[in-house]
């Protein structure tokens, strides 16, 4: 393994700090949020046709840069130091893979192209609103419990009836990631009837009949999230019903996201870290700068190896996305033990509602609800290595000797 990253990688990850720092401040963060999208779409637009940025790992015969996970990362860490609101994590980072995964030739060269250049936006919805566990990051995602199931409960499919081989979608899913502004939703559904249910990913339109989308307040704005209700809306099955391992693919896109979304945790930790930095340099008490102090160093110092080893992991993980779930789950630690570090160092103005030391300390909380906890990630990690016994379907047996 050459740990080193070429110049292409070190030249992806200089050109967007470059734009983001012009482009992507705490004003300009805090004015993007307040739009209907909940992103600025002129920036969005201008990372997709300037930088390819939602096309990196798009393969190049759909207009993609034909990159590897690795530059999705670097790319991510960048967006996550700025807290740079974007579709680009529900867009590239689980919608593309999944498509690519599942979509028949047709879907792929219809979907895969327009996403790479920024003109369409997607977002996965799961019901059940645990995003973690469908991605197979904190649970078996083969257990029916994230996604409702039974006679009641979760999306429910049925064919059209008209002979065409689509379909139609009932039921409501809470917390989808950019759900209100995407062009389209992969959404997963029950079809089947019970109790031969199977769990299968759709696409659904933005103009879709039937279909409701209703933003919610969120803890951490520059996360959008949204109640997706869907009243017999029409649907067309992602990929072929050929018995595809649906859960299998969601697992698959879940450890490779889990990199990413390690590495953007990272990404947000640093930058946390550097604006503390930057300010104990200047803060004066009893005459002199506060970083000069024993204890201010001791602690920063504690928080750059938290950072790095961080850093460490989620590189790892881009590499080998097998590791995925536990550097993220030391990512998002080290996020959030930053973040709050981050207040305390700065004193009585990190408590403000104007600074921008909050808007770290909500990243780190938000994504640890939305892809944790933290101990959970581990939990599962383990069992699947057999740490603490025999793995079962329904998780680690306790006691049992591997």
């Amino acid at each position: 393994m050459d740990a080193a990253f070429t110049a292409e990688q070190d030249e992806i990850r200089r050109t967007l700090r470059d734009l983001l720092t012009k482009h992507g401040g705490p004003g300009e963060v805090r004015a993007a949020v307040r739009t209907t999208e909940g992103h600025d779409p002129a920036l969005w637009h201008r990372l997709a046709l300037e930088l390819g940025l939602p096309g990196l790992a798009v393969a190049e015969e759909y207009g993609g840069a034909g990159c590897t996970a690795t530059e999705l990362a670097l790319a991510c860490e960048e967006t996550g130091r700025a807290l740079l609101p974007s579709p680009l994590l529900a867009t590239a980072v689980l919608a593309a893979p999944l498509i690519t995964a599942l979509g028949t030739p047709e879907q792929r060269a219809e979907l895969l192209p327009r996403i790479a250049d920024g003109t369409l936006t997607a977002a996965l919805a799961v019901p059940g609103g645990s995003m973690a566990a469908a991605l197979g990051l904190t649970a078996d995602n083969r257990a029916a419990a994230w996604a409702g199931g039974g006679r009641a409960g979760g999306i429910q499919a049925h064919p059209d009836g008209d002979g065409g081989g689509g379909w139609r979608l009932y039921g409501e899913v809470d917390r989808v990631l950019d759900g209100h502004s995407a062009g389209l939703l992969l959404v997963a559904a029950h079809a089947g009837g019970y109790p031969r249910s199977r769990t299968l990913l759709f696409l659904v339109s933005a103009e879709a009949e039937g279909l409701a989308r209703t933003r919610l307040t969120s803890m951490d704005e520059t996360r959008p999230l949204a109640r997706i209700e869907l009243r017999d809306a029409p649907a067309r099955l992602l990929g072929a019903d050929d018995g595809t391992d649906v859960c299998g693919a969601l697992a698959d896109t879940g450890s490779r996201a889990a990199a990413v979304l390690a590495a953007e945790a990272v990404g947000a930790a640093a930058g946390a870290l550097e604006r503390t930095v930057a300010y104990v340099k200047e803060r004066e008490q009893f005459g002199r700068a506060i970083g000069s102090f024993q204890a201010v160093k001791h602690r920063l110092a504690d928080l750059y190896v938290r950072v790095e080893a961080a850093r460490s992991a989620a590189y790892y993980a881009a590499w080998d996305p097998a590791a995925g779930p536990l550097a993220l789950a030391q990512a998002l630690e080290a996020a959030r033990i930053v973040a709050g570090e981050a207040v305390q160092l700065h004193g009585g103005i990190g408590f403000t509602w104007e600074h921008e030391a909050h808007l770290y300390v909500k990243r780190a909380a938000a994504d640890e609800l939305l892809f944790g906890p933290v101990h959970r990630l581990r939990d599962h990690a383990a069992g699947r290595a057999g740490l603490f016994g025999a793995v079962t379907a329904d998780g680690p047996v306790r006691g049992v000797a591997v």
